[in-house]
């Protein structure tokens, strides 16, 4: 028999014991729920291991405390439990979502992705969201019986739908990345609903921690100062107040104060809001919740507005700043320099790459160089190319 999560009280919670199962049938665990499972999968996966060394902003080499795809997926996770919970929701599964949601991440952060994207544009592009799909579908080999994780229908739905629906009006299937119409050819995930309750969650988690977390590691590498935040709204009025708290406080702990601050403001107002909607909606089930022309899981209108401005700051004074632009540049260049020639000598790739290959320049072997580079940490990348570009290097 199914386990059940007897956390999970709300009616509206998804639960365990009803999931609608995974793609390769296997026996119920007499230990852990299905969503247990998943999330253990996730942490054990060869793909959660690698976000030590994928970076968000700064390469791995420029500094031990700037955080990885790693360490922000594990606060995330830490969030969407302590919303889940609140809300009566499956904490495992919003955990399991969390974990997982960064998987499919390329070396270097978006400028990796933009890259690649770029050399894939005759092959189907590249989206990081539909990658993660590759990989706990397709590309982990771990388990006898069946490549990829065989997650469970809710997790593999939350993946792909945590930022709502991907078909409906004015967009079609077609439009959506190759890996995403390859799956839902075969398994519907619907397309055109909201994912449940743990995904919506799990994806402002995702805000909450990044643009915070920002806030730290942009103070912390010197790229904008604590009195550029002053005229944002609400951090602003944030830092204010720890520095009337405590005055003369160092800023490092002035920075995490105003941080823990404004986490949990923002988880604040997101169940406030979530209530509120909730309340409105009264869902009997997550069935209920997919159905609604609108998610659940929301900020309120003020709120919105303080993060839109937030990430308009980040945008301008972090990700734009001429230093991460000299490094993402260096970074693009080693994502391009590595498709265009192992897209062309595939000889060149491992031998467990080269397999599914057709052929120098062909669309297959784009595909899987694609997933090899997109697969690499920021470290492995760099070595990759001194490598395969590096006369004097000795390593082949």
């Amino acid at each position: 028999m199914p386990i059940a999560n007897p956390a999970a009280t709300a009616p509206y919670a998804t639960r365990a014991e009803e999931s609608r199962g995974r793609l390769f049938k296997e026996n119920e665990s007499a230990t852990r729920t299905a969503f247990q499972r998943d999330r253990d999968r996730i942490i054990h996966s060869g793909a959660f291991r690698r976000l030590k060394y994928k970076t968000q902003v700064f390469v791995y080499h420029e500094g031990d405390n700037y955080r990885t795809r790693l360490s922000h997926s594990l606060e995330v996770s830490q969030i969407a439990r302590s919303i889940a919970r609140v809300l009566g929701l499956d904490e495992d599964l919003a955990e399991a979502l969390a974990l997982a949601h960064d998987l499919g991440h390329t070396p270097f952060g978006h400028a990796g992705e933009t890259a690649l994207d770029a050399c894939m544009t005759e092959f189907g592009g590249f989206d990081h969201n539909a990658q993660t799909l590759r990989i706990v579908t397709k590309l982990e080999h771990r388990y006898a019986r069946f490549d990829g994780l065989n997650l469970t229908w809710e997790t593999l739905e939350g993946l792909v739908k945590h930022n709502g629906p991907l078909i409906g009006p004015g967009r079609s299937i077609q439009d959506l990345p190759r890996a995403i119409v390859e799956y839902a050819e075969t398994q519907d995930l619907e397309l055109g609903s909201f994912a449940g309750p743990e995904a919506q969650v799990a994806a402002l988690a995702d805000d909450i921690a990044y643009n915070n977390h920002d806030i730290d590691d942009g103070l912390r590498a010197g790229l904008f100062s604590i009195d550029d935040l002053m005229a944002l709204p609400l951090v602003g009025d944030v830092f204010n107040r720890v520095m009337d708290r405590y005055p003369g406080l160092e800023e490092p702990r002035v920075t995490h104060e105003a941080v823990r601050e404004l986490i949990g403001t923002m988880i604040s107002d997101l169940l406030s809001e979530t209530k509120r909607r909730l309340e409105a909606a009264k869902p009997a089930s997550a069935a209920e919740i997919r159905a609604l022309d609108r998610p659940v899981a929301a900020f309120t209108p003020e709120m919105t507005e303080n993060n839109a401005a937030l990430k308009s700051f980040l945008f301008q004074r972090m990700y734009r700043h001429y230093r991460v632009n000299r490094s993402m540049g260096k970074a693009q260049r080693i994502v391009r320099d590595l498709f265009a020639l192992l897209h062309q000598a595939p000889d060149q790739l491992p031998p467990e790459w080269q397999k599914g290959c057709d052929g120098p320049g062909g669309f297959k072997t784009a595909r899987r160089v694609c997933d090899f580079i997109a697969g690499m940490t920021d470290k492995f990348a760099i070595e990759e190319h001194q490598r395969l570009f590096d006369l004097h290097d000795p390593r082949a």
